[in-house]
């Protein structure tokens, strides 16, 4: 069966597409396209510390998540920078990832853990936002924080609207229809700041007819928003949606088709300035090996021309990010900031 379009968003409450070929190897004239991942996280369990995550139990990700296994496990894809977002609330932690990336130049930005809206905030901030590779900071549903309670405190807007005039980004966390509504709130309340709201593909539609409108018009609202960044990362998961709407989640013929349609919707609502890549390495790893979802990315982008290819793979991370070019590798041109 095929999940066409409209049937889709009528069943999970139209959001926002991608879909496509198979890899983002360019036309035999032109060169290949590079790659900025824009979702990473690093943490090494053997610290004398530990981490706050993942935890001991998790046999998949325990182990160290390290730039030089990163750049094995995506040697040869056109991987030339990543991004590394935080995976731990300890504030001694972001000075950690900055020493890690200092060391290793396919780390091109980090993104924080600060509260914004504590008396600590600004001088933390600005003792970390002295390193030119710290881009921006996290705060959603993540750690057991509440963006949208924390809207209505004028510290906390006032601290972001801090972080907007320092030029840095907020990365949200794990979205659901409570966080989107939210984004539309902070967007209004602090315009200037540039927002980008990861791991789309995992937000769950209400199947209750008056929640799933107020989500698709929250939607439509941030589609016009260009301030506002989506990030096409954990794209694969553990879903029943396939089988639900008549794909066999175990053929990945089907993986991809159902993987493609939730891309269109993507596509339609936010177009091609808006929409970046994020493989959420390692984390991804309990989903698929991450050069299969790779291909589910750039399967769907080969059909949608150079130009988008490039801008979803690097050139709109530069708009978001800032990020910092620490190799050749890294100066893009055709047209790059």
């Amino acid at each position: 069966m095929k999940l066409h379009r409209r049937d889709f968003m009528k069943a999970i409450a139209g959001v926002v597409p991608l879909a496509g070929p198979a890899s983002i190897q360019a036309a035999p004239s032109t060169p290949p396209i590079p790659i900025i991942d824009t979702h990473i996280h690093l943490f090494d369990p053997r610290r004398p510390q530990g981490v706050p995550w993942p935890p001991k139990t998790d046999k998949i990700l325990y182990r160290p998540a390290l730039p030089d296994r990163y750049q094995r496990v995506t040697q040869g894809l056109g991987i030339v920078g990543a991004i590394e977002i935080e995976c731990s609330p300890w504030l001694q932690d972001n000075q950690w990832v900055l020493n890690v990336a200092a060391r290793n130049k396919i780390i091109v930005g980090t993104v924080g853990d600060l509260e914004p809206g504590t008396p600590a905030f600004r001088k933390q901030f600005e003792h970390f936002h002295r390193n030119p590779l710290f881009r921006g900071i996290r705060y959603g549903n993540l750690w057991g924080r509440n963006l949208a309670a924390q809207l209505s405190r004028p510290a906390f807007v006032s601290d972001l609207k801090f972080l907007a005039d320092a030029g840095m980004e907020l990365d949200t966390a794990n979205p659901d229809p409570v966080l989107i509504a939210t984004v539309v709130r902070l967007t209004d309340q602090v315009p200037s700041l540039l927002v980008v709201i990861d791991h789309f593909p995992q937000l769950q539609f209400p199947v209750e007819k008056a929640a799933r409108k107020t989500l698709e018009s929250n939607l439509r609202a941030l589609g016009k928003r260009p301030q506002v960044y989506i990030k096409v990362s954990e794209l694969v998961h553990d879903s029943p949606l396939p089988r639900q709407f008549g794909f066999d989640s175990s053929r990945m013929s089907d993986r991809l088709n159902f993987y493609r349609s939730i891309l269109d919707v993507l596509w339609d609502t936010f177009g091609e300035d808006r929409l970046m890549y994020g493989s959420d390495w390692p984390n991804s790893d309990h989903s698929a090996p991450f050069r299969e979802e790779f291909k589910v990315v750039s399967e769907y982008f080969a059909n949608k021309g150079r130009t988008a290819q490039e801008k979803f793979f690097w050139r709109n991370s530069i708009a978001a990010y800032h990020w910092v070019k620490r190799d050749p590798s890294q100066n893009l041109t055709s047209g790059a900031a």
